[in-house]
């Protein structure tokens, strides 16, 4: 396993690029260590086109620039946890009891969406 963001970083900028495996994608996702802002005890999501999106960071760079673009203050400390992907997709996805996938460093310029598809989040979890 992995115990940082940066590959993934890479990886969702090369998809960006024109160089999308979505596979190697969803791999590198699983691998990396992201973090996860929190709201008490529940993490930070959003609900669009019927998906509950749960947000994920490949850096503390990325998550302030996230909480910037919400109006929070650069300075203003918000909590978060780091946690692998794969916890994420196996464990917090089929928890939240709506289709829900992982948005993946929504306010830099190279954000990725894992939605709740076969082949990303586990099978009970698909979106119908």
């Amino acid at each position: 396993m992995r115990d940082t963001g940066q590959g993934l970083a890479e990886r969702l900028a090369g998809s960006h690029e024109g160089w999308l495996d979505g596979a190697a994608l969803v791999d590198e996702f699983r691998r990396a260590l992201v973090l996860v802002p929190l709201s008490g005890e529940a993490v930070w999501s959003a609900d669009t086109g019927g998906v509950r999106w749960l947000y994920a960071f490949t850096c503390e760079e990325s998550l302030r620039r996230f909480l910037v673009a919400r109006g929070i203050g650069p300075d203003t400390e918000v909590p978060y946890m780091r946690v692998f992907g794969a916890r994420l997709l196996d464990v917090a996805v089929p928890a939240v009891g709506v289709p829900a996938g992982i948005a993946v460093d929504v306010a830099g310029p190279w954000p990725g969406l894992l939605p709740p598809v076969a082949g990303i989040v586990p099978p009970a979890a698909v979106a119908a």
